[in-house]
C-alpha cells in the first residue's frame, strides 16, 4: 500500500492543472507541438496523482472533526486559514464518492486532451489552458469542504467552458455558451445567497463567532436550522444542482450545449459536469438540509420521472447524433436524482454507480460521434447508413457503447439503474414501475439509431465521401480502450464502486434520519 498521507496529495491534485495552464502561458503559440505536450504531461499528472491517492485511501487515516466523536468519513483532511475574520477555510477532503469523482475528472480530461490534438487547428494554446483550468474547478468541487471554497470552485468551471463552447464550438456556439451561462449563473447566485444565509445564521446562534461558519463538517455536526431557513436555502441550492443535472424542466440549455461544442467539449459536460449537480445534493444539499429534503422529495422525485420519461422519448425523434445522445443523458441522469431522493440505500448506491458509469458511457459514445464527425462534418441520422461496412472497428465499438448505454446485464451501464429500480421499489413501486417501463424507450432510441447507421446499404452520402471515410485510428482507439476497459470491469465487478461509498452513503442516511421521503408516488 503507498502511503501519500505526508504529502498534500489533494492540493497537488487540484493544483497542478493551474501550474500546467501557467507553464503553457510561456509557451510560444505557433509551437503548437510543445503546447501539446505540456497539456498532456499536466493531465497525466493529474491522474497518477489521482490514482495515488486511491491506492492509499485505504490506509490513509479517517479525519475526526475537533469536539466531536468518530470520524468523518473523510480523509487526506487538507485545512488552512484563509479569511479568518468570517471563518473561511482553506479545507479540502477526500470520501470514496469524491474520490471515484475525482479518478473520473482526470481520466477523461486526459483523455480529451489526447482526442482534441487531431481536431483542434486554432489557437490550441488557449484551447489546452481552458481545459486545464477546466479541470481544477471540477477536481475543487468534488474535494472542497467550506461552502465559500465550493463555490468559488463552483464559478470556476464555468468560465472555461464558456470559452471552449464559444470559441470551438459550432456555427450556433454564441448562443449555446451564452443559455449555458445564463442558466448557471442564475442557480449560482442564489446558491451564494444560500451559503450567505447559512452562515449568519450559525454565526448568529454562536455568539457572533464566525468559526466554522462555512465549513461543511462543523455545519453538519450543528444541525438543527430553522425549517424555514431550511426551506429556502435547500430550494436556492435544488435550483443550482438541477440546472447542472439537469432535471425537467432546467434541461433546455444542454441540448445546445452538447449540439455546438467541440467533441471534448461535449466528453467532459456529460461525463463530469452534470454529475456536479448530482454530487451537490448528496455533499451539500441533503446533509445541511435534512427537514427540507424531506419536504420536497416527493416533488423532486416526481420530476425525476418526468426527466426519464420526457428524455427517452424526444431521444426517439431526435434527428441530430449528438442532440439524441444529449436527451439521453437527461433521462438516465433522471435515475440519478431518483435514486437520491428516495433516501434508501440501495438506490442511493445506485445513483453513484450511475454517476459513474454514465460518465464512462456517455464520454464514449460522444467521443465516438466525434470519430464520425471528423470525417464526415455531419451528424445527421437520415444520412447515414452502413457504416459497418467502411469502419467495421467504429461500428463494433460504437455498439459496445450503444448497449452499455441502454443497460445490458455485464455492462456498467445495468448496474446503477438496476439498484436504483430495488431501492425505489422498496419505497414505491409505482415510481420503479415507471422508471422500468421507459427503458423500453431506451432500447428504442438508442437500437434504432444504431440500426440505421451501422447496417443496411452503404448511404449515398457516405459513398461520396470515398477514401475520406476512413475506420478508427490509433489515438482514436487509444482513447476509447479505458473506458472501453472500465464499462467491463465495473459491469463485472461492480464493489470495485460500492466497498468505497458505503461509509458515506449509510453517513448520508443518518443524517437523513434512516427515513424513506415523505409524498412519493404510493
Amino acid at each position: 500500500m503507498i502511503d501519500v498521507s505526508g504529502l498534500p496529495i489533494l492540493s497537488l491534485i487540484i493544483f497542478a492543472p493551474l501550474v500546467g495552464a501557467i507553464a503553457l502561458a510561456f509557451v510560444p503559440g505557433d509551437n503548437v507541438r510543445l503546447v501539446k505536450q505540456v497539456a498532456l504531461a499536466t493531465t497525466l499528472v493529474t491522474l497518477v496523482l489521482s490514482l495515488l491517492a486511491a491506492v492509499g485511501f485505504g490506509a490513509a487515516a479517517e479525519y475526526v472533526l475537533p469536539g466531536s466523536e468518530g470520524s468523518s468519513g473523510f480523509r487526506y483532511v487538507e485545512t488552512v486559514p484563509w479569511i479568518p475574520f468570517f471563518g473561511i477555510l482553506y479545507r479540502v477532503g477526500m470520501d470514496g464518492i469524491s474520490l471515484l469523482l475525482v479518478v473520473l475528472t482526470t481520466t477523461l480530461t486526459t483523455i480529451s486532451v489526447v482526442y482534441s490534438f487531431g481536431p483542434i487547428k486554432t489557437r490550441v494554446k488557449e484551447y489546452m489552458i481552458s481545459f486545464l483550468v477546466l479541470e481544477l474547478g471540477m477536481i475543487g468541487v468534488f474535494l472542497a469542504l467550506d461552502l465559500f471554497l465550493f463555490y468559488i470552485f463552483w464559478e470556476i468551471v464555468l468560465v472555461p467552458m464558456y470559452l471552449i463552447i464559444g470559441i470551438w464550438g459550432g456555427a450556433n456556439r454564441i448562443y449555446a455558451t451564452i443559455k449555458f451561462v445564463l442558466y448557471t449563473l442564475v442557480g449560482s447566485l442564489l446558491m451564494l445567497v444560500a451559503i450567505l444565509a447559512t452562515a449568519f445564521t450559525f454565526q448568529a446562534a454562536n455568539g457572533g463567532d464566525w468559526t466554522g461558519a462555512f465549513d461543511l463538517l462543523t455545519l453538519r455536526a450543528a444541525g438543527g436550522f430553522d425549517p424555514t431557513l431550511q426551506l429556502f436555502c435547500f430550494i436556492a441550492f435544488f435550483l443550482a444542482f438541477a440546472i447542472k443535472v439537469p432535471m425537467w424542466p432546467f434541461h433546455t440549455w444542454l441540448p445546445d450545449a452538447h449540439v455546438e461544442a467541440p467533441t471534448a467539449g461535449s466528453v467532459i459536460l456529460a461525463g463530469v459536469l452534470l454529475k456536479l449537480g448530482g454530487y451537490g445534493f448528496i455533499r451539500f444539499a441533503l446533509p445541511l438540509y435534512p427537514q427540507a429534503a424531506h419536504d420536497l422529495a416527493g416533488i423532486i422525485v416526481v420530476l425525476s420521472l418526468i426527466a426519464i420519461i420526457y428524455g427517452a422519448i424526444v431521444a426517439i425523434v431526435q434527428p441530430d447524433l449528438k442532440k439524441l445522445i444529449a436527451y439521453s443523458s437527461v433521462s438516465h441522469m433522471g435515475f440519478v436524482t431518483l435514486g437520491i431522493f428516495v433516501f434508501q440505500e440501495q438506490a442511493l448506491q445506485g445513483a453513484v454507480l450511475q454517476m459513474i458509469n454514465h460518465g464512462i458511457i456517455t464520454g464514449a459514445l460522444f467521443l465516438c460521434v466525434g470519430v464520425i464527425y471528423e470525417r464526415t462534418h455531419d451528424r445527421t441520422l437520415a444520412r447515414m447508413g452502413g457504416l459497418s461496412k467502411p469502419t467495421p472497428v467504429f461500428a463494433g465499438v460504437f455498439g459496445f457503447f450503444v448497449f452499455a448505454s441502454l443497460g445490458l446485464p455485464g455492462l456498467a451501464g445495468f448496474v446503477g439503474e438496476f439498484l436504483v429500480f430495488v431501492g425505489t421499489f422498496a419505497v414505491s413501486p409505482v415510481a420503479a414501475a415507471i422508471a422500468a417501463f421507459v427503458m423500453v424507450f431506451a432500447g428504442v432510441y438508442l437500437l434504432w439509431m444504431f440500426q440505421r447507421i451501422a447496417f443496411g446499404p452503404v448511404s449515398d452520402f457516405l459513398k461520396g465521401l470515398g477514401h475520406h471515410l476512413t475506420d478508427m485510428d490509433r489515438t482514436e482507439v487509444l482513447t476509447l480502450a479505458p473506458l472501453f476497459a472500465l464499462t467491463i470491469i465495473f459491469g463485472l465487478y461492480p464493489a470495485a464502486i460500492l466497498d468505497l461509498i458505503q461509509q458515506p452513503v449509510t453517513d448520508l442516511l443518518v443524517a437523513l434520519g434512516s427515513a424513506p421521503a415523505t409524498g412519493l408516488v404510493p
